[in-house]
């Protein structure tokens, strides 16, 4: 065949059609293969594919790819996180209905993904937007209700004025709405909860299981969940200073064995004693004003400065009747973590030191670090949280804080205070409980209707779907659905008098939390899954190879943990509790960034030169100089984004795909460079000459294992490389995978022309390895893999084929290396047969000329043979 450059535009969608054309990724599940499940994160429906979905699809393809040639049932589909707020303000904004702007979103989004050739099963496609979907969620919402899995409570919430809606935390900024710029409230709201708090020690020991999660992402879902071990200790009031009718604060603490150490007490604004504190003091009541315009997050606790205000009450020291300290309202205590109140120790916490230093409050260090004088030990800026020897705490001194902490416990829970014992061992959770409820249109409807007789009444399971209204507008602040004028108005199934609907929507991590089951059956309309297919003995959970990215380390792969358990309970699977058996989080795609006069530039309006041994950028338009910037995220603010249909235009979706595996390490951030794709395109343009050479001199020639000579080290080093990038796979190693692969092509370029200049007894050798190249190469680089086998005349498509067989006789050399000393020091090495015996390497050795220098002339005394390891020659 003529060699012309390969042509990603003919080649790409022609093998594009081939693949829909046999349904060859469309899976069964009663195939009776064993089965394998790889899913990546499914995307947000915005608009626009970016380089970080190439990256993360890529991947989960390579393993798709490869485990179907292994003889798996593969399961690889693809769906949409298609409810949220961006359509919800894009319908406001641009006067479109958001249902519209979604699905709109989706179909370019999917001819974008189809243009990659990722082997998905897109028979299984679904939207959590869809009724067909959301239906089984509101399903699964009422069971869990009627298990005791769900509650609604009143809850303080982030409230947006202007808006007129409940703000997650991560909306509030800087104490406003992300969106208004109005300050937020914090409100006392009735809201739906799903009660992942009693699942909190199981969730916690459900992490030991997951030997395939990074350690990292553990450790942050445990940090999260936040396990303590300390002690519900009650302070009794100082009558004289106490409001009527309170006579005690509780108080939890993970430190008790501090307790000389307290200085001050702090309670929470929303804290009974609080407010009794306010209601004659309006300097209190203004302060706690002030801290409910504050967010409600826990990093927005921790970050903001910390205030608080002196409530003229005094707590009684549990070991000193004559020690009483202040009780402040703190802007960094949490009514729902605890009991709302905490005791202040700030020589050995950061944040009470903080605290006491502005305030002009006592520190007093009760534990002092192993070889420190007692007497001179003083805390200043810095508290001391470390382990150590106890001081200044009467009868606790010199124990260690584990001791102490026990010695308090038992002496306080063997006092009396009001009848009961003062002080109790109590375990503890940072884990709330999760607030699902949202007051906005685009997201699935809670199925709960409101009766003034009967109360919350669920929604008959035969009425389910209780689908959003279309007809729906957005000019006016706050909720749609409460502005409808009929949706609203219903009646209730019990006494059938007039009723409500509930018009809040579930928070869209409840839409994500379960896809992965739906996706096992989704075309079931019966049930959220079929108990045949989604676990156990024929079904396809857990997930053995998940694939995202680290963002998403915590809340939702913490509520997918938390809604499988409630699946499990419910009766919607079996027996699976962990959703994900295999984690795997991806890198970022970076980019350098660009800045002109005018502000950020994208690289497509950049000429970039090399100039005097430095990298110059100018404006494609004039010339204008543009300032090369840090290596940072792509995003659209500062325009350091390429955009995938450019390069799959370009260069093809295999340059792409080859780039995103070959440039580092997966789990590092990739960056994003002009020369690296046009090396990874000089790549596969190298393999389509490789193939084009091959073809006349292997025309005909039937692929076998080399025996002997030139041959046999063809095939000796195909088959290793054959072995080690299965291995690289399995362990998702992709970047190690493309070297061998660029050293099988070093191998095999010289053996093909080697071939074309007569040497054909090594011709069936370099067929087999040219074979194991393009199977290799098919889960990267799929659309060049069948170009490549079609050329070389191979029959049906590599995509169907299984997985090349490696010889593990061949794994073995035959030859060892083995270090040669003359006197103790390397003079050389040399290369022998393994089985050689002793009197061959002695006579091997002899022969090196570096030993003749150095014996110069001699005989030696003895030669020692280390067998595979060494050869010592003595002088």
């Amino acid at each position: 065949m003529a060699t012309e450059r390969y042509n990603p535009r003919a080649s790409e969608p022609k093998w594009q059609k081939a693949w829909d054309a046999e349904k060859l990724f469309e899976t069964k599940n009663d195939d009776p293969q064993p089965k394998y499940y790889v899913l990546e994160m499914f995307p947000y429906p915005s608009g626009r594919i970016h380089m970080g979905h190439v990256r993360n699809y890529t991947m989960g393809d390579v393993v798709a790819r490869y485990k179907r040639a292994r003889g798996f049932n593969v399961l690889h589909p693809m769906g949409w996180d298609a409810f949220g707020l961006p359509a919800e303000n894009a319908a406001r904004d641009n006067k479109v209905n958001p249902r519209d702007w979604t699905y709109a979103n989706i179909e370019t989004m999917k001819g974008q993904l189809r243009t990659m050739g990722l082997s998905l099963d897109w028979s299984r496609e679904l939207a959590t937007c869809d009724p067909s979907y959301y239906r089984h969620q509101q399903k699964m919402f009422l069971d869990f209700w009627k298990s005791g899995l769900v509650e609604r409570r009143a809850a303080k919430v982030n409230w947006d004025p202007v808006d007129m809606t409940v703000l997650a935390n991560e909306q509030v900024i800087d104490g406003k709405g992300w969106r208004s710029g109005a300050p937020v409230e914090q409100r006392d709201l009735t809201q739906w909860f799903f009660k992942i708090t009693s699942m909190s020690q199981d969730l916690l020991d459900g992490l030991d299981t997951l030997d395939r999660w990074p350690e990292k992402v553990r450790i942050m879902q445990q940090n999260w969940i936040g396990r303590s071990e300390g002690l519900l200790l009650r302070w009794k009031l100082d009558a004289a200073t106490a409001p009527a009718g309170e006579t005690e604060l509780e108080v939890y603490t993970t430190r008790p064995d501090t307790i000389f150490g307290a200085s001050f007490m702090a309670v929470s604004a929303d804290h009974p004693l609080a407010k009794k504190a306010a209601e004659g003091n309006p300097r209190i009541a203004a302060f706690i004003d002030e801290v409910h315009h504050m967010g409600t997050s826990v990093a927005t606790l921790e970050t903001a400065e910390k205030k608080g205000v002196d409530t003229g009450i005094r707590v009684v020291h549990p070991f000193d009747p004559e020690w009483t300290l202040p009780v402040y309202v703190a802007n960094f205590v949490l009514m729902d973590y605890g009991t709302g109140a905490v005791f202040g120790c700030p020589a050995h916490d950061q944040r009470d030191l903080d605290f006491a230093n502005k305030y002009g409050l006592p520190v007093r260090p009760v534990v002092k670090p192993e070889g420190v004088d007692a007497a001179s030990f003083r805390i200043a800026d810095e508290a001391y949280s470390d382990d150590g020897t106890m001081i200044n705490s009467g009868f606790l001194d010199g124990m260690s804080p584990a001791d102490a902490f026990n010695e308090v416990a038992k002496r306080l829970e063997g006092t009396d205070l009001g009848g009961r014992p003062q002080a109790k061992r109590k375990v503890q959770f940072r884990l709330r409980d999760w607030l699902i409820s949202r007051q906005r249109y685009w997201g699935c409807p809670i199925p709960v209707i409101h009766c003034d007789a009967c109360g919350a009444v669920p929604v008959p399971q035969d009425q389910l779907p209780v689908e959003l209204p279309t007809d729906v507008t957005f000019d006016k602040p706050g909720n749609p659905l409460d502005h409808h004028p009929t949706w609203k108005h219903t009646t209730c199934p019990n006494c059938g008098g007039a009723a409500r609907r509930d018009t809040d929507t579930m928070d869209t991590f409840v839409d994500s939390s379960w896809y992965f089951a739906r996706f096992t059956d989704p075309k079931n309309e019966k049930a959220p899954t079929d108990l045949a297919y989604v676990d156990g003995k024929n079904g396809w959970l857990p997930v053995h190879q998940y694939i995202g990215g680290i963002e998403h380390a915590i809340l939702h792969l913490l509520y997918s943990r938390f809604f499988t358990r409630a699946m499990k309970a419910t009766g919607h699977v079996n027996v699976v509790e962990e959703p994900f058996e295999g984690l795997f989080t991806q890198g970022m795609v970076v980019h350098e960034t660009y800045k002109g006069p005018q502000g950020w530039v994208s690289p497509a309006e950049l000429r970039i030169e090399e100039v005097d041994g430095q990298r110059r950028a100018s404006l494609l338009s004039d010339g204008t100089p543009v300032s090369i910037g840090s290596i940072e995220k792509m995003s659209k603010s500062k325009k350091n984004v390429v955009d995938p249909d450019d390069i799959i235009a370009s260069y093809g979706a295999d340059t792409a795909r080859w780039f995103m595996l070959s440039d580092s390490p997966p789990e590092r951030d990739v960056i994003w460079t002009e020369a690296g794709v046009e090396g990874a395109h000089r790549f596969v343009q190298r393999v389509w000459r490789l193939v084009s050479d091959a073809v006349p001199v292997l025309s005909g020639v039937a692929p076998e294992t080399g025996t002997e000579g030139d041959a046999l080290a063809v095939s000796r080093g195909a088959h290793k490389i054959l072995k080690a990038v299965g291995e690289d796979i399995e362990r998702l190693h992709f970047n190690r995978a493309v070297a061998r692969l660029y050293e099988l092509t070093n191998l095999l370029s010289p053996q093909v022309a080697a071939v074309g200049e007569g040497k054909s007894e090594r011709a069936p050798a370099v067929r087999e390895g040219l074979e194991f190249l393009i199977a290799m190469l098919a889960p990267m680089m799929p659309h060049l893999a069948e170009e490549c086998w079609h050329a070389i005349g191979g029959e049906g498509l590599v995509a169907a084929r299984p997985w090349p067989d490696f010889d593990p006789a061949l794994l073995v050399d035959n030859e060892v290396v083995l270090p040669v000393q003359v006197n103790g020091k390397k003079r050389g090495d040399l290369t022998i047969a393994r089985d050689a015996d002793q009197a061959a390497v002695e006579q091997a050795v002899m022969g090196l000329d570096f030993v003749q220098k150095a014996l110069e002339g001699k005989t030696p005394r003895k030669i020692i043979v280390v067998p595979q390891r060494i050869v010592n020659v003595v002088a």
